[in-house]
Formats: structure tokens, C-alpha cells, sequence
């Protein structure tokens, strides 16, 4: 068995030493910072402190282990020599709680094989898997332990959530463990509830209402600015109520305050790539935190036939996040939005990015730049101005014509453009709005990392592998959505 030292936290933090794998169990959810659920973790050591950690869902299939223990291995490891060197070592995580019938020991058994599959992936890339843990039903086993005294077949029993030793030592450096990741999926889902009707009928109908206003030839920033106007409104709203620690009460409020037609302007506006990049620059100050809610609330209501739609508000989420220091978060609404849209460029890369450690700071700046090149100043930026969009036939969205992508990035020749080599004046982009695609890829390229594979293998933790999208690209029941 194996004995670890890890320095938990930021440099200058408490030590705290690990000495057998019941500790090891008891640290994960403190070193992911939330309980990984069906998941496979890898933690890198170098020099007996944990470094570079990768997670990832369990595939249901068998047949598809051995690919996931090579991609895993490789990002892992290949990310560590990029950053820190070669590791000492990798610690394997195995977590499955029972569903049906099925014991944590039954979990256990059939996850064997993935667990031998991962220690050799790992070790034709010459690091080894010291320690292989399955974390089930509050129990633990040691694939690497054959001592019964030691690891019993019928496993471990965890310590409570919180009080053993370990948990204390995490909480006095400051380390602490959010909710389940199912929680905080549940923040960014579609609604499943009797108000699903009324606010697809919202969407249909502000789908109804853009369509003869792109016709008509109204200027894209008009429509830009309704749909930022509105959103001020709202998140306006969102200062005035108290938020507390309960994370679905301030959900449940800040539903209350965002009526379905707003919802559905607000959607459907920030399709288009121009008002969607002004967003982002909610990003970080008082506003942030306000502007996220806004995004988490506008990505729920994307329900029924609409459901790729939410990839613009996740992304924003995401990145606010980020910003914020929340990588957790920004990995699973970047995830999220991969999963809405796999090819939403700003997602893919916000998700490399993040996935990389990368600083938020170049692209808040490239922001801030653009920002203070229209000549917007922050207290303007967060003043209330008048909405005229409110009335009959009014909707927010963008565009300057009707083959005009709402958001540009594929016209404009990037991954997945339709029609490259032939973007229309509408959909040429200034050089302000390419400046944070821009300073991510530069960002990206410094780091050594290949933009051909973001979305694409395991992330960091916190995020999934994106999954294939559901339903139909659609604005409305009338009309195809054009690419975010």
C-alpha cells in the first residue's frame, strides 16, 4: 500500500498528509472541490503532492474502456509535461454509486477490468497507477491493495460527509466541497414543468416576430442593444432579492422575476454572435454575479424544440465562471453547451481554455478593450435605458438579412462554417468583435495545446466529455435557427 504527502490547496497552505487509501477516498471531493459521480478521476503526484487531475463519465459500454483509459492517460500525463514535468505517478478514482439492485461490491467487481485498463495505459507511457480506488454506496475498495486486514472484500465504510480528520484538516486550509455536480447541472437544464407550454409558446412567438424584422432590414445593432437594454432590466431585478446559500430557492426567485416573453427575446437575441460578445463583457465586478444568474435562468428556459438555443446562454455562464474562478461551474456549462451545440466555436474554445488552466485575464481584456472602444463607460454600461421593444410585434434578434447567420462564425470561414470562401458583407465580422476569439486561440497557441481537439477528449475536472446533441436546429416551428 502507499503512502502520499499532499500539499492541499494553494502554495503557502497547511500540509496535510495522506497515509493510506481510506484518506485518499476522503480527499477527492475536497481535491475536485464537488463529489464525482460516475466518474473516472485521475490525479497526478509529482514529488508525493497531487498536481494535474483529468475526470471523465464512465462509459456504460465496455467496449468503449480501452479507448477512454488511452485518452485519459494521454491528456493527463501529456498535460502534466506541459506544465509541471513528468509524474511521479497517477492515482486512479473509480466512483459509481448502485442504481438498481447492484451492491457497491457488485460495482466494484464489474469495474475491475476499466481499473487494469487504466494502469496500463498509464504504464505504456512509463508512469505508474500506485493506487486504484472504486468509490461506491459510501464504501471503498483498493484494486491495488490484496491485504484483507487491510481492504476487506465488502470494502470500507467512508467517514461521514465532514467529519473525519481529513475533511477537518481540508476545511481549516480553506477547501471546501460544493454540492453534487447533479445539482448544479440541474441550475443550467430545460424546465420539466407545467410552464413548458407557455414558454415554448413565447418562443414560437418571438420567433414569429424576428423574422419580419431581419426581413425588414433593421440595423443589427438596434437589435443588439433591445436585447441588452432588456437584459439590464432584468438582472436589475436579480440585486433587489436576497440570495442565501440555497442555491434552488435562488433559482425558484430569480424565475419569478423573468417573464416568458422576455425569456424568449432575450433567447433568441443572443443567437447573434455581436449582441452575444457585448454579454460576455458582464464579466466580472458587481455585475458578474448578477449576469450569471441571468444566464443560468435564460439557458432554463430553452425547453422543447428550442433546446440548441441554450448554447449561447450556457456559454456565457461558462464564462462568467471562469472569470470568476469558478472552474467547476465553467466546465459543466461549457460542457453543457457543447452538448447543445458541439460546433459552437467561443464554447469549444472557452473550453480548451479552461481546460488548459489558462488565465481569464487576456480575454477580459480584450473585452474591456472593445468595450472602450465603442466608447461605453461602466456606469453606462450597467445604467437602465428606455426598452421599446415591449410592444406587439416587437422580438429581439439580430442580423441584417435573411441568409445572414445570427451568429457569424461559420460564415465567417472558422470550424463548421457552411459555404467557406463565400462570406457575405453581413456576416464579415470588425476587427473588435474577432479580438477575443482572437486573444483565446493566441492564448491557446502559447500553451502548445491543439484547437482540433477541444470538446473533443477528456477534460479537466468538472466537465464531461460532450455528448452528441438532441432534436432539431429550429427558431421556430416555422423557420430553421441559424448557427450560434
Amino acid at each position: 500500500m502507499t503512502n502520499h504527502s499532499e500539499a492541499a490547496g494553494a502554495p503557502g497552505t497547511e500540509q496535510i498528509t495522506l497515509r493510506n487509501p481510506s484518506e485518499l477516498a476522503e480527499v477527492l471531493p475536497y481535491l475536485l472541490g464537488f463529489k464525482p459521480e460516475d466518474s473516472i478521476v485521475l490525479v497526478a503526484l509529482h514529488r508525493g503532492c497531487f498536481g494535474g487531475r483529468v475526470r471523465l463519465g464512465i462509459p456504460e459500454r465496455p467496449g468503449d474502456w480501452p479507448s477512454v483509459a488511452e485518452e485519459m492517460a494521454k491528456c493527463l500525463i501529456s498535460g502534466c509535461e506541459r506544465k509541471d514535468g513528468t509524474p511521479d505517478g497517477i492515482v486512479a478514482f473509480l466512483c459509481r454509486d448502485p442504481k438498481t439492485t447492484e451492491t457497491g461490491r457488485q460495482i466494484m467487481e464489474r469495474l475491475q477490468p476499466l481499473a487494469q485498463m487504466l494502469r496500463l495505459a498509464c504504464g505504456r507511457l512509463d508512469v505508474p497507477v500506485v493506487e486504484a480506488l472504486c468509490i461506491s454506496d459510501d464504501h471503498f475498495w483498493s484494486y491495488s491493495c490484496p491485504v484483507e486486514e487491510c481492504c476487506p472484500p465488502d470494502g470500507t465504510p467512508l467517514a461521514a460527509s465532514g467529519t473525519s480528520v481529513t475533511a477537518a484538516a481540508m476545511t481549516y486550509a480553506g477547501i471546501q466541497v460544493r454540492r453534487p455536480l447533479r445539482e448544479m447541472r440541474a441550475r443550467l437544464t430545460p424546465w420539466q414543468t407545467a410552464a413548458v407550454p407557455q414558454q415554448e409558446h413565447a418562443l414560437d412567438a418571438a420567433a414569429m416576430a424576428l423574422v419580419p424584422r431581419i426581413l425588414a432590414g433593421v440595423p443589427r445593432a438596434e437589435v443588439a442593444n433591445e436585447t441588452l437594454d432588456l437584459a439590464r432590466r432584468v438582472w436589475s431585478r436579480f440585486g433587489h432579492l436576497p440570495t442565501g446559500d440555497d442555491t434552488l430557492e435562488t433559482d425558484l426567485r430569480d424565475d419569478e422575476q423573468l417573464a416568458h416573453d422576455e425569456a424568449a427575446r432575450l433567447i433568441l437575441g443572443l443567437q447573434d454572435r455581436l449582441t452575444r460578445d457585448h454579454a460576455a463583457e458582464w464579466m466580472e465586478g458587481d455585475e458578474a454575479p448578477l449576469a450569471l444568474r441571468l444566464w443560468r435562468a435564460l439557458a432554463r428556459r430553452c425547453v422543447g424544440p428550442y433546446g440548441e438555443h441554450a448554447a449561447a446562454p450556457l456559454t456565457l455562464a461558462g464564462w462568467v465562471a471562469w472569470s470568476l474562478g469558478d472552474r467547476v461551474e465553467a466546465g459543466e456549462a461549457l460542457d453543457m453547451a457543447l452538448a447543445a451545440d458541439p460546433r459552437y466555436v467561443f464554447a469549444r474554445l472557452l473550453m480548451e481554455a479552461c481546460s488548459a488552466d489558462l488565465d481569464p485575464e487576456p480575454v477580459r481584456r480584450s473585452l474591456r478593450k472593445t468595450r472602450d472602444e465603442r466608447g461605453v463607460t461602466p456606469s453606462e454600461a450597467n445604467s437602465e435605458r428606455a426598452f421599446d421593444g415591449a410592444g406587439a410585434g416587437a422580438a429581439v434578434g439580430a442580423g441584417t438579412d435573411a441568409s445572414a447567420g445570427v451568429n457569424g462564425e461559420r460564415a465567417a470561414g472558422r470550424e463548421g462554417a457552411g459555404s467557406p470562401g463565400r462570406p457575405s458583407a453581413d456576416n464579415s465580422r470588425e476587427p473588435a468583435e474577432d479580438r477575443v476569439m482572437r486573444a483565446l486561440e493566441a492564448a491557446l497557441r502559447r500553451r502548445g495545446s491543439r484547437r482540433a481537439g477541444a470538446g473533443k477528449g477528456p477534460s479537466r475536472a468538472g466537465a464531461h466529455a460532450p455528448r452528441r446533441p438532441q432534436g432539431r436546429r429550429r427558431v421556430g416551428r416555422q423557420g430553421t435557427r441559424r448557427d450560434g
